[in-house]
């Protein structure tokens, strides 16, 4: 099995990923420049006491990377973390090993590593807050052989979509769901 190590080695520097972004490029930037840290949070030194490395599992296709990945830059930001991509799916092996649910390869994930490239903390793919707000944007879908469900389903996309790029609460949600995971 490959090592986080080799993957974080492997993965491109945050900066050069989002600048090769052909999807949702503009939305990732403006959520990352209308996003603010809180102030005076405590943990935020903790955090950048740690030297954490992060290794993001993402797709730029991926509505939650577009919301999520922002969130973390500016933590990243402020405690000095280095931040690298990698493409799900150029290597499934590595997401493999962090299914949701034991079954899905949701995304992004976000691989906290220590100095020594071995795993602190994982979090992802979605705040809770957010989790539910999906699932009840979703739960009125039809089953995916019913003809009418691709359209429905591209219609509820939109939305989830809409309100990732709008929600300041739900940005707010994913800051506090990451550092209470790894402070």
């Amino acid at each position: 099995m490959t090592k986080l190590v080799t993957y974080f080695e492997q993965a491109l520097p945050i900066k050069d990923y989002v600048n090769e972004m052909t999807t949702n490029k503009e939305q990732l930037l403006d959520i990352y420049q209308s996003f603010q840290l809180p102030k005076n949070d405590e943990r935020l030194d903790k955090i950048k006491d740690k030297n954490y490395k992060v290794l993001v599992i993402t797709e730029d296709w991926c509505g939650d990377a577009m919301m999520n990945i922002p969130v973390l830059l500016n933590i990243a930001d402020y405690a000095n973390i280095e931040v690298k991509a990698f493409h799900r799916d150029e290597d499934t092996n590595l997401i493999d090993q962090y299914l949701t649910n034991g079954t899905a390869r949701s995304i992004p994930i976000f691989v906290f590593l220590n100095e020594n490239h071995e795993q602190e903390h994982v979090w992802g793919p979605r705040a809770n807050t957010v989790q539910k707000f999906v699932e009840e944007t979703r739960k009125d879908l039809p089953s995916k052989d019913d003809a009418s469900f691709p359209e429905k389903e591209k219609e509820v996309h939109h939305i989830i979509h809409e309100t990732y790029q709008n929600n300041t609460q739900f940005w707010d949600d994913v800051y506090e769901s990451i550092v209470s995971s790894i402070a």
